[in-house]
């Protein structure tokens, strides 16, 4: 890590969420959890700063839209019957400023399969905010099972998806920052194919039953 960032994470009090603000917290990131209850983040924000090591960054609480003004980088961590909504309520103070975003929808039975076909939530998203707003994709493929370990390397690599190549180099530098191998993957228009891998890793989870299924690219 190089800079110290400020990052929301709305919908940081799910699993996916909440590990990778803990981890990017260990690497020294200020780390906004988002929620639509300011009391939810605050509880959710407590909780995952009792597990940090010592000369971490602040791990803090905040309503979605306060978070998202608060923050330099914007996370995107929420169900996709949630995203619609939730980009609703923070666009007015999202203008200029760089979405990741992690969702991944999911279909039954039991997520394994993906439920956009012809697009991507990632796509949906640009739309709705528009130009003034960068989206890139990313982490789909991670598992949270192992996000708030952190003695346990996660043994994936990280496919980043966005049309601006500096802003895609910001969740390159994160993952590495988590733990992981970002990959430069191409324009958000390959979206569908990122998204679609997290039900392809949760379908590989079912039927060995794992929960920590990964992907690498051979031979970078």
């Amino acid at each position: 890590m190089e800079d110290i960032l400020k990052i929301a994470i709305l919908g940081g009090t799910g699993n996916e969420g909440a590990g990778l603000g803990f981890r990017w917290a260990a690497a020294g990131h200020d780390i906004i959890i988002g929620s639509r209850s300011a009391e939810r983040a605050a509880q959710a924000a407590e909780k995952l700063r009792a597990g940090l090591p010592a000369g971490s960054g602040l791990i803090t609480g905040r309503e979605n839209t306060i978070a998202t003004q608060e923050a330099e980088i914007i996370v995107l961590s929420v169900p996709y019957e949630a995203q619609t909504a939730t980009l609703d309520t923070v666009a007015p103070v999202l203008a200029e400023k760089l979405l990741i975003t992690v969702v991944a929808p999911l279909g039954t039975p039991k997520g394994r399969v993906w439920a956009v076909p012809g697009g991507s939530a990632a796509e949906e998203a640009q739309r709705q905010l528009g130009e003034s707003v960068s989206v890139v994709a990313a982490f789909q493929s991670i598992s949270a099972e192992h996000l708030q370990d952190l003695d346990h390397d996660i043994d994936s690599d990280v496919l980043v998806i966005g049309d601006r190549k500096a802003d895609r180099q910001v969740a390159v530098d994160l993952a590495a920052d988590a733990g992981m191998r970002g990959v430069h993957a191409g324009p958000l228009q390959n979206a569908p194919v990122i998204e679609g891998l997290a039900a392809v890793m949760i379908a590989i989870n079912v039927r060995y039953k794992m929960k920590d299924a990964g992907l690498r690219i051979t031979g970078l």
